[in-house]
């Protein structure tokens, strides 16, 4: 048997955290209705080192007010599980009010609950608040609304958030080895250049010309990232201003992403990240019941590069005029064309959102598959490049030694 934890709440809405034992996640589920409770979150303990983990990790994000992308994940699977157990909405959000562990998410679901109360609809509270609900985020609970399938809706919409947060954490985790990496190294290299190596210039300062050109290359950098290094990092500051603000121009947002798109490796990932993207939210609007055109206007929104968005805008068009959506998927260029193929697979047998969603299912394994191979690459090349630096920074001083040795005295 295995040990799950459970976050439920009673019949008066107080909120209970524990730990049941059982073969299954089922059999939680039953043994909490059979205590009277109702199901919020399950999941599979892994033992005393992990919660550790979790602790830790809730008493940092304490510090932040913010609403992270983790908060409204939360928030969206605890809401839906609610409302599936029959709670109505208001009940459902003072319950959430008091799980909350933010005060900016008490804040925000409080005032949501205001709006309700008052006989507002759910997706008019959530688009109060367009920093924390997105317009994608705000027309799904609309949707949902308007089919009175609330529940199933927040079901997928939290399937959804759940997977992309998975995908982003998993690209994060998989770059803080390299980061650590180029951290430790470049700080490394700064070390020798700027307090050893200067430690040589005395010994050698008496030797002119006759130490090794590497070795006055190495001496003359040091001395002017010890005498200059105001002027290095103003003028870094400087470059990293204007080419944020150009970049976060139209036409500067536009050139950054089109030059995304034709490096080697990093471009054919872009690529595979957007059409997962793209095909996971249009899959997940239209199986909730988004008309098509709707759906494809929100998910120009959602789509981070802006060269592939703006193709997005011919699509449009031209699925408004009657084409089906694969073939100006096809003439953009952009897809793949595996991708094509199965979303032409599902127009064909009427079941396009289920297909949708699977090109998203396959293409987030390939975005992993990919990161995982480029990660096993990039770390021995960061090895391979700081290991080359540091001997050629250590093999030019001790020419420089050797060399005192064969000087007439």
């Amino acid at each position: 048997m295995s040990t799950y934890l459970y976050k439920a709440t009673d019949s008066s809405g107080k909120v209970v955290n524990g730990s049941l034992e059982a073969e299954a996640e089922k059999g939680v589920v039953a043994e909490l209705h059979n205590m009277g409770f109702i199901p919020m979150r399950i999941t599979l303990s892994k033992g005393s080192g992990k919660r550790l983990d979790v602790d830790v990790s809730k008493q940092i994000s304490s510090f932040f007010k913010g609403v992270s992308g983790k908060d409204i994940l939360a928030f969206t699977q605890d809401l839906s599980t609610l409302l599936e157990s029959g709670l109505p909405v208001d009940r459902a959000l003072s319950i959430l009010i008091d799980a909350a562990e933010k005060e900016k998410v008490k804040e925000v679901v409080g005032d949501i609950l205001k709006t309700v109360q008052g006989g507002g609809y759910l997706s008019d509270a959530m688009a109060k608040h367009p920093k924390v609900f997105s317009t994608f985020y705000v027309n799904m609970v609309r949707a949902g609304e308007a089919g009175g399938v609330l529940e199933s809706v927040l079901a997928r919409l939290g399937a959804f958030l759940e997977s992309s947060q998975d995908l982003k954490d998993y690209i994060k985790s998989a770059m803080v080895y390299p980061l650590f990496l180029v951290f430790v190294g470049g700080g490394s290299i700064i070390i020798l250049l700027t307090f050893v190596i200067p430690k040589f210039s005395v010994i050698f300062s008496d030797m002119g010309q006759a130490i090794p050109f590497t070795t006055r290359f190495l001496l003359g950098l040091s001395e002017v990232l010890r005498s200059y290094w105001w002027v290095i990092l103003g003028g870094l500051g400087v470059i990293f201003f204007f080419l944020r603000r150009y970049f976060s121009t139209r036409a500067g947002r536009l050139r950054l992403d089109r030059n995304k798109l034709s490096l080697p490796i990093a471009g054919e990932l872009v690529k595979k990240i957007e059409v997962a993207r793209f095909a996971r939210t249009l899959g997940t609007l239209t199986k909730s019941g988004v008309p098509i055109l709707q759906a494809l206007v929100l998910v120009k929104d959602i789509i981070g590069n802006r060269v592939i968005a703006k193709s997005m805008e011919a699509v449009y068009e031209r699925v408004k005029e009657g084409d089906k959506l694969s073939k100006p998927l096809s003439d953009s260029g952009v897809f793949p064309s595996l991708a094509i193929q199965m979303i032409t697979v599902g127009e064909e047998t009427g079941r396009l959102d289920s297909m949708l969603l699977r090109v998203a299912e396959n293409y987030e394994k390939m975005v992993k598959d990919t990161v995982k191979r480029f990660i096993s690459l990039l770390e021995p090349a960061m090895i391979l490049a700081m290991g080359l630096v540091v001997g050629f920074v250590v093999i030019s001083m001790l020419m420089a030694i050797f060399s005192m040795n064969e000087m007439p005295f």
